[in-house]
């Protein structure tokens, strides 16, 4: 059977720009720049976009293309005879399926917020209404698991109409209406009195914070480097998938240079959405889920038509978190059936099943679960998050670059021939130094650094 392809050069950048863009860019981008320094942070994480993430993801992209297949097969068509580059394919299966155990349910969260402000259910609501709507879902488990299975239902339905009539059309769509609902927010907020001092703390330069001393130096560089490497969602193999469905028309690098402005605008825009939201109001911006789910609904009901204010939010914040389920199960189903031979309608059938399942101990991990947890690291969401941001991400992206780089894997001229066949930005030759050894080494530190809160909490 012929392998399925993407119709269109936007669907291929909006699939995958929609893979990085997550509830990553709402709840922690823009208060990691409004604390850091605001626009000298950004500085520094476009830096390290340029320097290790956008490399990074040309590379899986030349893996997937160069052979047309998932990650499996793909290093098994490009690697010499006798090799094992291949057995890493098996790890990217098992970090999207942890993935998705958690991402499913903060998904759910997402959806269930919107028929929740659009009754009206948050009117009048002050940070501590907000605070105990937000505890009463997480306690219950009925609200909980409902909603991760109808994110899981939904996204596989997506994906069981294949990748251009499923998958592309509608990741298109739904992006391109995240963006149009991101610049009426983003109008909305900076229209509003006070906006001003929200735009001033988040984006004037104020590197202070940066070089006031070696320790803020060195923190401000970790988060940033952490940022851009874990915003475009590389070393778990959809890139690689995602990359098998395009043809050689346009340069790679240029490709993921379009992915990874879309990605940092959307994360640039959002935080126009909060700061001046946030100083309008009086309210302290904070990050995580207590900034999404319980001071800016706090904060969208002190506005003039709140409710449909808030509505959009929880709608663009759901496009987010669906547009990077339907991209990550369709690499599941994808690999399933590369690897196995399975059809399309059997992959969908067995994962409607088993992700749901796997699932379960996060939607149930904070009430019926809710005393299972890892010293040092927290609940099985925490876990489960753990393990795939500071683990298969940065060990898949270490695997990719050595495996692009060195003479015992694919080699640096097939990479090149493959990376910059087609208009476009081209990846430099010369960069291969800084590819074989910087890379690895900031990545190292990265892998290093997720570690040393949890083993410092052991000793």
């Amino acid at each position: 059977m012929e392998r399925e392809k993407l119709k269109s050069r936007l669907g291929f950048i909006l699939l995958s720009a929609g893979c990085a863009i997550g509830i990553g860019n709402v709840w922690k981008f823009p208060y990691m720049a409004g604390q850091g320094g605001g626009g000298a942070f950004v500085l520094f994480y476009l830096l390290f976009l340029v320097i290790l993430g956008l490399p990074i993801m040309t590379m899986e992209f030349a893996v997937g293309r160069a052979s047309h297949k998932s990650p499996v097969r793909a290093y098994q068509a490009l690697e010499k005879p006798g090799q094992k580059w291949h057995i890493h394919g098996y790890f990217t299966l098992i970090g999207c399926y942890l993935l998705m155990m958690f991402y499913t349910t903060v998904a759910g969260w997402m959806l269930a917020y919107v028929p929740k402000f659009a009754s009206g259910q948050f009117v009048g609501a002050d940070s501590q209404a907000t605070s105990a709507v937000f505890d009463a879902m997480l306690a219950s488990p009925v609200e909980c698991v409902f909603w991760m299975v109808v994110v899981c239902v939904v996204s596989i339905l997506i994906c069981s109409l294949g990748v251009q009539k499923g998958v592309e059309r509608i990741t298109k769509a739904m992006m391109l209406a995240l963006l149009a609902i991101l610049g009426v927010l983003v109008v909305r907020a900076l229209t509003l009195p006070g906006a001003a001092d929200g735009v001033a703390f988040y984006l004037l330069p104020d590197f202070s914070k940066i070089f006031g001393s070696p320790d803020m130096f060195f923190e401000a560089a970790y988060a940033a480097m952490g940022q851009a490497f874990f915003t475009l969602s590389i070393g778990m193999g959809s890139m690689t998938i995602f990359g098998s469905y395009i043809d050689k028309h346009r340069s790679l690098m240029g490709e993921a240079a379009t992915i990874g402005v879309l990605d940092t605008g959307v994360a640039l825009a959002t935080g126009l959405i909060i700061f001046p939201a946030c100083f309008a109001f009086g309210v302290a911006p904070d990050s995580g889920p207590g900034l999404v789910f319980i001071t800016l609904p706090s904060v969208f009901e002190q506005m003039w038509g709140g409710q449909v204010w808030g509505t959009l939010f929880f709608v663009f914040m759901s496009f987010a978190a669906l547009s990077t389920v339907i991209a990550v199960f369709e690499g599941i189903l994808r690999f399933s059936m590369d690897q196995w031979g399975w059809s399309r309608k059997r992959a969908v059938t067995v994962n409607l099943i088993a992700i749901p399942l796997l699932s379960l101990p996060c939607a149930l991990g904070f009430n019926v679960l809710s005393d299972v947890v890892m010293p040092g690291v927290g609940d099985i969401q925490t876990v489960e998050d753990f393990l795939v941001s500071s683990n298969i991400m940065p060990l898949g992206s270490l695997v990719y670059v050595l495996f692009c780089v060195s003479r015992r894997g694919w080699g640096w001229k097939n990479f090149l021939a493959e990376a910059n066949e087609g208009k476009g930005l081209k990846f430099p030759r010369w960069l291969r130094p800084w590819m074989r050894f910087g890379v690895p080494v900031l990545v190292v530190i990265i892998l290093i650094m997720g570690w040393v809160p949890i083993v410092s909490s052991w000793l």
